[in-house]
This record gives structure tokens, C-alpha cells and sequence, in this order.
């Protein structure tokens, strides 16, 4: 074909090549090389910038179905910012890498829905903001293109439900403010109120500290400028995230790693356009009607439901056993699934052993996180793999000055539970910032009947237990089948065990740590509590003492549980 010299040396031309495709445009030796166009034998065709035989720079890219795509490439990928139009009359505009939606981005679906927020491997994933057709809002936190965490619904209608989420659905402590200017607070299972909760009537006077998230905007009077607002306030948001990823707070704003080929969002409840009030019980009919003077304007109700099934109401201040009277909903919950403990401040016996092990932790993950991921192998087992360190209080060459005191840390198998971490998917940034943070750890003022102490991340989503020498041990030797057990049962109901660690002081006394998750780390209300050893002898709890803080034992457990089919057979296997 006919070729001509350029102005900076580059060929000319163009070729079709031995697979029948056909680029036109310039070329750097034998390969294309500045401005060029390829056409793709099924009618693909891309014009725009090209380095090195590879798509990049700035380039139009138009599929033989009518879709086309507008923005950057680099390597030969949709990588950068750019606008994509699907066949379906959906738009995309925002950020990519490697073929897929990643960082900020607005898309508009082709039934008139808009999302606009953060995406990761192609998906929603983060903090963004989604608006239904018929007017229905959401705002809040995403994962693999689920509402999940807390975030934020508001209906057309004005009701407005601020909750946790769990795959679309609400799934743990919110509250939801009616139209009406009645409210709920309480908990929410997969949808459905679950548990006790309190119900204030339109007009009653609601806790001060109840107010529906920022993210939240007022439908009523609602313009053009309003409209604008928010959309900066969401984009502050994004830029708020931004920076915490690059000062290491990730665990503000946790964007977890996922990884789906799916492409559309899935959503629930888009359909409904209102939420049930759940008005207290009454009988009206014909002109019973009660006039706004006649309403008791501090008539609060304590409730309880079951799977959304509204099983006990009484006005709040009644003997009821739900709730005592002046005892908040909040206060049940902190009450919950813990003991009594306290936070280690300066000064407390454990506070220089915590910020050692807080300094040892920090040190080890942080070193063993670059280190690519890989296989475990044999000699990462035992209790010869390990890291060992001095930490002087001056610091080292390898450790930084700290304000405790002089200890050597020890480390055992830290490839093993790397790997375990990322099988359980904690965020290594995340473990990091939970234990390592500013906030100092809790300690339960109880110790258990082992002799072991326990301490709590300041969120509870991590245990901390100290160990004898000879449970140590034990936990060394059986951990390459309780790595291979994780490994092939990923979701496995068993303890999860993240790290297991040594502190020497000075005057040779050794702790020994092992770091456990929180099972009672839940949004969840829990009505019972077991501790199940598999034995009958001294396994009941006195009736008298039993209340919704009680860890019952083997025989009180008079329940027989009826579940899927497919689930037993999965918990079995």
C-alpha cells in the first residue's frame, strides 16, 4: 500500500495484516505509532493515539453493536477518563482501569436511573448516590453493586429510612423517620424489623441525637441550587476519601477488594415507593377520627418483632420486660454480647503492653504486605518461621522511637497468616488501622476461667487473648490443617485466627498473644448466647439467672433448628 516519510521521521501507511484486520495511520518501524486507525474484522473500529504497537493516548473506539467509547487508553486498554455509550441507551462517564469502571464515575442506566460515586472491578463500590427514575434516592455505602453499610434511603413520598445494609437490603441498627413525622428506631434484618425497638407517634418528642444523616437532603422546596449542593457535598465526600487512602485512614472509608465480571447493579425495594408506618394498634371506624388536640404528643411505644412480625406493643414506661423504663434502645445495644470492661488509658497495668504489641503488630504486617502473595510452603510452618526484633525506646535502624519501653518482639508464621487475612479478606491497611490506630485497646475486667486476659480493638471486631507457652504450642502444630481446613471451606464457621505473637520485656517475663476475629461483632440484636462444649456434665445455667446478657450452655439449648437443605448439607460438609 502507499506509505509516505512524516515530518518526525515516522512511516505512513497502511497495511492489512495476515489476521485481515487493517490499520492506517503511522507507523515506527513495523509497528503502528502515533495517530492511527485499526479496524477489527467483525467491524470494530478504533482511531486515536497509539505508542508502540499499543492503544494509547486519546482514542474513539465504536463496536459493530452500536456502542462506542470516547476517552483514554493506555497499553492497550480502556484505562483513564472517558465516556462510554452502551447499546441500551445507558452512559458512563468517569474513571477506568484495564477495561473496567474504576474510581469516580456517573452512569445513567437506560430505564432513567442514575448512579454517581465510587466503582471498583466494574461495579459500584464505595460511597455513591442512587436515584431511581420515579424519584426514590440512596446515598451511602456500596459493595460489588450492593447498598451495604450504612447509608441512607428516602423515598418520594418523604420517608426516609437511615440503616445499615446488607445486599440491597437493611440489615442491622437504623432508624427511619415517616412523612408523617412519626418514628422508628430499632433493628432490621435482611428487610424486616427484627427485635425490640421503639415507635414514636407523629408529634412525640424524639432523642436530639436522631438525625437522618447529612447525605440526606429535603425533598420539600427542593430546586436547581439545591440540587447543585448536593452534588458538591457528595463530591467533597469522594475527595474526603481520596485523601484518607493516601494518608493510610482507610478504615473510614473501607473500599473492600472484589472482584466480579458483572456489569448492572442490583438493587431492591426499587419498586416500593413508601415504608410502612407500623402505626400502633387501634380500632377507628366511622367518624372515630382523632383530632390533632386530642393526640398524646409523648405516646411512645416499645415494641418487639420477630421476622417483621409485630409480636409485643405496650406504651413506652410499662413493666414489660422489653426495655426498662428510661433505658434507650442504644443502651440495649451496648449492653449486648459483652462483658464488663475498660479502656487502657496511661497508667493502667496493661498500657505499655499494649502499645507494644500495638508497635510489634504495625511493624511485622507493614513489613510481611509487600512481599508478593504467594503459596505457603513447608518451611513457613513452626515455630522456627518467625520475625524476631528488638525495639529499643531510641529506635533502630529498623524500628522507630516509641514512648514504652525497651521489649523484643517476636512474629510466628507471618506468610501463613498473611494468607489466612486475605482468605478471611481483611484489609491488611484495615487489621492495621483497627488495632494499631489512635485508639487505645479495651480490656474485659474479667478474665476467663484459663487464666487468659482479652483484649478488644476499640470497634470489637478483633479479640486479642493472651496464651500459655503450651497453647502456643498446640496452635503451631495444628495450624497447617487448620490452613488447609480455611482453604478449602472459605466459609468456615470455625474461629479465625489472624496472628500469634511474642513480647519479651527486659526482665525476661514473655507474653504470648494469639489475634482472633469478634463473632459478637454484629448490627444484629442477639437474643441468645451459648457457649456449647459438647458435654452434659454441670452444661445448664440457674433460670433465675438468666437474662438477654446470659451465655446459657449446652443444656439449655431446647431448640431444634430447620434449615435449607442445601444449608446442612453445606455445614455438614
Amino acid at each position: 500500500m502507499a506509505s509516505a516519510e512524516t515530518s518526525k521521521g515516522n512511516t505512513q501507511r497502511g497495511d492489512t495484516l495476515p489476521n485481515g484486520d487493517v490499520y492506517v495511520g503511522n507507523f515506527d518501524g513495523l509497528v503502528p505509532h502515533g495517530m492511527g486507525k485499526y479496524m477489527w474484522t467483525d467491524g470494530a473500529l478504533y482511531e486515536g493515539e497509539w505508542d508502540k504497537s499499543k492503544m494509547t493516548g486519546r482514542g474513539i473506539i465504536q463496536w459493530p453493536s452500536g456502542a462506542s467509547y470516547v476517552g483514554d487508553f493506555r497499553g492497550g486498554f480502556i484505562d483513564g477518563t472517558g465516556t462510554f455509550k452502551g447499546v441500551d441507551g445507558s452512559v458512563y462517564k468517569g474513571c477506568w482501569r484495564m477495561n473496567k469502571k474504576q474510581g469516580m464515575g456517573t452512569m445513567v442506566y437506560s430505564n432513567s436511573d442514575t448512579y454517581e460515586g465510587l466503582w471498583n472491578e466494574g461495579l459500584p463500590d464505595g460511597f455513591g448516590k442512587y436515584t431511581w427514575s420515579a424519584g426514590n434516592i440512596y446515598i451511602g455505602s456500596w459493595k460489588s453493586g450492593n447498598m451495604n453499610g450504612r447509608g441512607v434511603m428516602q423515598w418520594i413520598n418523604g420517608d426516609t429510612l437511615d440503616c445499615n445494609w446488607l445486599n440491597g437490603l437493611a440489615h442491622g441498627k437504623g432508624y427511619c423517620k415517616y412523612a408523617s413525622g412519626a418514628c422508628y428506631i430499632g433493628t432490621w434484618d435482611r428487610g424486616v424489623k427484627d427485635g425490640h425497638g421503639i415507635f414514636y407517634e407523629p408529634g412525640s418528642k424524639i432523642p436530639c441525637n436522631l438525625e437522618v444523616s447529612e447525605c440526606a437532603t429535603t425533598r420539600d422546596g427542593a430546586s436547581a441550587s439545591s440540587s447543585s449542593n448536593e452534588t458538591v457535598n457528595v463530591r467533597l465526600l469522594f475527595l474526603l476519601q481520596n485523601l484518607c487512602n493516601k494518608w493510610g485512614l482507610r478504615r473510614f472509608f473501607h473500599r473492600p477488594k472484589r472482584i466480579s465480571n458483572g456489569t448492572t447493579p442490583i438493587f431492591y425495594d426499587d419498586s416500593r415507593n413508601h415504608l410502612s408506618q407500623d402505626l400502633p394498634n387501634a380500632s377507628l371506624s366511622g367518624n372515630e377520627h382523632l383530632q390533632e388536640n386530642d393526640v398524646n404528643k409523648d405516646l411512645v411505644y416499645e415494641r418487639e418483632y420477630v421476622q417483621g412480625v409485630l409480636i409485643l406493643e405496650q406504651p413506652k414506661g410499662k413493666d414489660s420486660g422489653m426495655l426498662d423504663s428510661g433505658e434507650t434502645q442504644e443502651n440495649t445495644w451496648q449492653k449486648q454480647a459483652r462483658g464488663p470492661m475498660e479502656t487502657i488509658y496511661k497508667g493502667h497495668r496493661s498500657y505499655y503492653l499494649m502499645l507494644n504489641l500495638q508497635l510489634g503488630i504495625r511493624y511485622t504486617v507493614g513489613k510481611i504486605t509487600p512481599v508478593p502473595l504467594r503459596e505457603v510452603r513447608s518451611n513457613d510452618f513452626g515455630p522456627r518461621a518467625r520475625i524476631r526484633m528488638y525495639f529499643p525506646v531510641e529506635g533502630s535502624q529498623y524500628t522507630p522511637p516509641h514512648c514504652s519501653v525497651n521489649f523484643f518482639w517476636k512474629d510466628y508464621c507471618p506468610m501463613v497468616f498473611r494468607n489466612l487475612r486475605e482468605m478471611f479478606h481483611i484489609d491488611a491497611a484495615d487489621y492495621m488501622m483497627s488495632i494499631c490506630g489512635g485508639d487505645s485497646l479495651k480490656e474485659l475486667s474479667s478474665p476467663g476461667k484459663s487464666g487468659s486476659i482479652f483484649y478488644l480493638s476499640q470497634d470489637e471486631r478483633f479479640v486479642i487473648k493472651t496464651l500459655r507457652k503450651s497453647e502456643l504450642k498446640i496452635l503451631l502444630k495444628m495450624l497447617p490443617k487448620y490452613y488447609n481446613h480455611v482453604k478449602a471451606y472459605d466459609n468456615t464457621l470455625i474461629t479465625k485466627f489472624f496472628g500469634v505473637h511474642r513480647i519479651t520485656l527486659k526482665a525476661g517475663k514473655k507474653v504470648r498473644f494469639v489475634v482472633m476475629g469478634n463473632m459478637f461483632c454484629t448490627e444484629l440484636r442477639i437474643h441468645r448466647k451459648y457457649d456449647l462444649k459438647g458435654s452434659t456434665q454441670g452444661r445448664s445455667t440457674k433460670k433465675q439467672k438468666i437474662n438477654e446478657n446470659t451465655t446459657l450452655k449446652d443444656l439449655d439449648l431446647s431448640h431444634a433448628f430447620h434449615v435449607d437443605k442445601p444449608w446442612r448439607e453445606a455445614l455438614f460438609r
